[in-house]
Formats: C-alpha cells, sequence, structure tokens
C-alpha cells in the first residue's frame, strides 16, 4: 500500500493550493465579467471575486458547472493545484 501523509498536522503551505484561472479562461475567449454574468445569471461580486482569485475557500460547483456550460470548457481549464515548494 503507498504511503500517504496525512494533512490534519500540515499547514497550507506543506500541502499545496488551488489556484483558480478564470481570468486566464476569460481573457483568452475575450469575454469581460459582465458579459459572463450575462450568459450565467451570477452577480458580477460573485465572478469578480472569482477572477481576481480573492477570498475563496470553498469552491461554488455550482458557479463553476455554469462557467463550464458557457466557456465550453473543462473544470481543470478553471481550476489548478499547484503543489508545495
Amino acid at each position: 500500500m503507498e504511503d500517504y501523509n496525512g494533512i490534519v498536522t500540515f499547514y497550507t503551505k506543506e500541502y499545496g493550493c488551488v489556484r483558480v484561472k478564470l481570468r486566464e479562461a476569460l481573457d483568452s475567449r475575450g469575454i469581460t465579467r459582465n458579459r459572463l454574468r450575462t450568459l450565467t445569471g451570477v452577480k458580477y461580486d460573485v465572478i469578480d471575486r472569482y477572477y481576481r482569485s480573492e477570498c475563496i475557500q470553498m469552491a461554488d460547483l455550482d458557479f463553476l458547472a455554469k462557467v463550464c456550460c458557457v466557456l465550453h470548457c473543462d473544470l481543470t481549464e478553471l481550476l489548478e493545484y499547484e503543489a508545495p515548494k
């Protein structure tokens, strides 16, 4: 059996983080946050928070599903795991 590390005693820096890449996804398609708001029906404040990757401790799967549907993309285009350095 493989050796796994328990994360209970680790700090965030030790197990990495998940980076939100909404900015890159929108910018590469030329879609503004306002246009995404119109297409998804999600409040601008929520979209802006994900766009700036600020204060996101838990991801809203419904929001991410809407964005994937509208942008015709995979979830991996919006989220990326960054291993600890």
